[in-house]
């Protein structure tokens, strides 16, 4: 099975000037148009484009209300020039025009109405086009009793979800959010102290405004308190999606200024708490062109998506990867500090992560450059599984496993010498050649199930006996 872009699943996204003076000068141009002129050319616009998206107008209208403040009249402008103006500073962006990659899979929340010794399960991909930005993308697809794979077909309209307005944010965790990035000051906590303990961004705004008016913020470092308990919120939000859309269908395309240039390799896991509750978490690395940051995406039924921050000394680089569940109580990850060998950290809250120990150095000529994990750990009764992957000689990525103790998983009791995948000389070609790469697998009737990225570009599917797979594990 090979899984490869399609340039024709395009999204319309804004396409905004970053100078006034021109974005005053297109819709000065759109208002000298006759009312006849203004329809006469909507009609054509939509003629054009309204059957590859959907609900094009009503992406036009949000645009339009995104430049409204530009306007040099009160006058109330008629719906066909307001559709207008908002198609002017409207764009397709074709989501997955580069690359659709670096996989991950999940067991669906639903597995009604299915064969016996069959499995639902969802893959999300990174979707990667114009700018090399990324996105999230999913499939959906059942494995059956003889783990062959079928994916279920996508439709041509990708619909981004709705953000949820001012969200609501715990108050407790801005200010160990702000303790941990050094903002620790009496101007933080004369803030914070005026919060409410379930704050919204709008509070936060207010707040700010009335420092400002008040000419309470006397220092650079009150300025940059406000700047990052503003950044911090608008950081932490929330999306969601029709539930008439199919899976197939949504995309999580970058919302917040960290992020804005593109959210990678995003490693989803069903993680079980204690009580038999199922929440599907995601690490990814979130990119504004200068920058990286691990961040975590939450959600329970792939409708409703909540994006946070993650804190911590030990929330650096890429590679960031739960547990699937808690072990002695407390939530367990894998990460690569270093950009060379692998980590493991506890923490009490999975949103705050600190003092990770050395897990693994490179051993091997495949993986000597660096080493790293292909997702979260999957659990099995001869210890925590580990998909990896290791760099070697002229870059070249390969995927390899190792074994951790179930009840001290700070502990390795196997690891393979060669790798277990390695690109071929039909997935050698691509954005970043001699690359195979995976984001998460998981285990169905004995086998395991590894989606991987071929140098870049395309997605399969590869799967491995688990019982063969131990067994050299155990006696490497």
């Amino acid at each position: 099975m090979k899984i490869c872009p399609d340039a024709t699943r395009v999204l319309l996204r804004p396409f905004i000037p970053v100078s006034p003076e021109r974005i005053i000068r297109i819709i000065g141009r759109a208002m000298t148009l006759t009312d006849a002129e203004t329809d006469a050319l909507l009609v054509e616009v939509l003629a054009e484009f309204s059957d590859r998206h959907f609900n094009a107008e009503k992406i036009f209208e949000r645009h339009f209300e995104k430049v409204r403040p530009h306007l040099f009249t009160d006058r109330e402008l008629s719906r066909p020039r307001r559709l207008l103006i908002g198609s002017l500073f409207t764009g397709e962006y074709a989501l997955e025009s580069a690359a659709l990659f670096n996989p991950s899979i999940v067991p669906h929340p639903s597995q009604a109405n299915l064969p016996s010794g069959s499995l639902r399960v969802i893959l999300s991909l990174r979707a990667t086009g114009e700018g090399h930005i990324s996105s999230i993308e999913f499939r959906t697809g059942v494995i059956d009793a003889n783990n062959e794979i079928a994916l279920d077909p996508v439709g041509r309209h990708v619909t981004a979800p709705e953000l949820i307005p001012n969200t609501t944010y715990d108050k407790e965790i801005l200010a160990l959010k702000l303790h941990d990035m050094g903002f620790h000051n009496p101007f933080a906590r004369e803030i914070l102290a005026e919060l409410p303990d379930a704050c919204t961004l709008d509070h936060l705004k207010k707040i700010a405004d009335t420092k400002k008016n008040e000419a309470r913020i006397h220092t650079h470092d009150d300025k940059r308190t406000i700047e990052c308990l503003t950044w911090l919120a608008e950081s932490n939000y929330e999306v969601s999606f029709s539930e008439n859309k199919p899976l197939g269908d949504r995309i999580i395309f970058p919302h917040s200024a960290n992020e804005s240039n593109g959210i990678e390799d995003a490693r989803f896991v069903r993680f079980v708490e204690n009580d038999g509750t199922a929440t599907y978490y995601a690490t990814y690395t979130a990119y504004n062109g200068r920058v990286i940051l691990p961040q975590l995406i939450e959600t329970r039924d792939f409708l409703h998506f909540k994006i946070v921050t993650l804190n911590g000394n030990a929330v650096q680089n890429k590679g960031m990867a739960l547990f699937p569940r808690r072990i002695d109580g407390r939530f367990v990850m894998l990460s690569r500090q270093d950009d060379e060998n692998l980590f493991i950290m506890f923490s009490d809250n999975p949103h705050f992560w600190s003092d990770p120990a050395k897990l693994l150095r490179p051993a091997y000529p495949w993986e000597f450059s660096k080493l790293g994990n292909c997702g979260s750990p999957i659990e099995t009764p001869e210890g925590w599984l580990v998909i990896t992957h290791g760099v070697g000689p002229m870059r070249k990525y390969c995927i390899g496993a190792i074994l951790l103790d179930l009840e001290n998983p700070a502990r390795v009791i196997g690891r393979l010498e060669e790798p277990l995948i390695k690109p071929n000389e039909n997935e050698r070609e691509g954005y970043v050649p001699n690359v195979v790469y995976s984001c998460g697998s998981l285990i169905h009737n004995g086998e395991v199930i590894i989606p991987y990225a071929m140098s870049d570009f395309a997605s399969s599917i590869a799967t491995v006996s688990l019982d063969e797979l131990i067994g050299i594990l155990k006696t490497a």
